[in-house]
């Protein structure tokens, strides 16, 4: 077990030293941007994904004085429109009814990214087309070679798969820790987390 452990996390610390930080920067002025013009955040995620979007919601909101939003919120939406249109338009139609604009930006939470070649997240890809369609920003923090997400976003962090065992796990503790180091970065903090303000 200690093994399978300090394995885990030698991993863990390969994985982050491997991220480009160029991209989180990126990422970061992009959404500082996003909130000096008055947009909205919409932070998408598929599952683990999704847990964590409501969370960075919370971060961005409070943190960084953005306004976000993450359709998977709204439990009773979300399953009245897979049960009524399907899984693929999910979050597209939200965002038509949210009057997604240019001035506003999506943020994707995936450990593929999307692909339609494959079936897999579907969901994503079609909201990015609408994003696209209309000029919003994209940004990702996702894993493998990034998808649908990394080829169209204006900023997107790929977190490598250096360990095809546990790529899902490494992708999404890490996605966690980006967004993390964003809604402390200098560029996009606005107030100080609740300790180290006591501190």
């Amino acid at each position: 077990m200690t093994t399978f452990t300090s394995t885990f996390v030698e991993e863990a610390v390969g994985v982050l030293s491997a991220i480009n930080v160029e991209d989180i920067d990126k990422c970061a002025e992009g959404l500082a941007a996003l909130r000096g013009r008055g947009g909205r955040l919409f932070i998408l995620g598929v599952g683990g994904s999704a847990g964590h979007a409501s969370h960075a919601v919370n971060d961005f909101r409070k943190l960084c004085g953005i306004e976000a939003y993450a359709p998977t919120d709204n439990v009773s939406e979300l399953t009245a429109r897979v049960n009524d249109e399907g899984w693929e338009t999910v979050f597209e139609a939200w965002l038509r009814i949210s009057r997604l604009g240019a001035d506003d930006g999506l943020l994707v939470f995936s450990v593929g990214g999307g692909d339609i070649e494959n079936q897999v997240s579907v969901s994503l890809v079609r909201a990015l087309e609408l994003a696209h369609e209309r000029g919003a920003a994209i940004y990702g923090i996702v894993g493998r070679q990034g998808g649908y997400t990394a080829q169209v976003a204006d900023a997107c962090v790929i977190i490598p798969p250096l360990f095809p065992d546990r790529i899902t796990p490494h992708t999404e503790g890490i996605c966690a820790v980006i967004w993390h180091l964003l809604v402390s970065h200098p560029v996009l903090a606005a107030q100080p987390t609740k300790w180290e303000s006591i501190s």
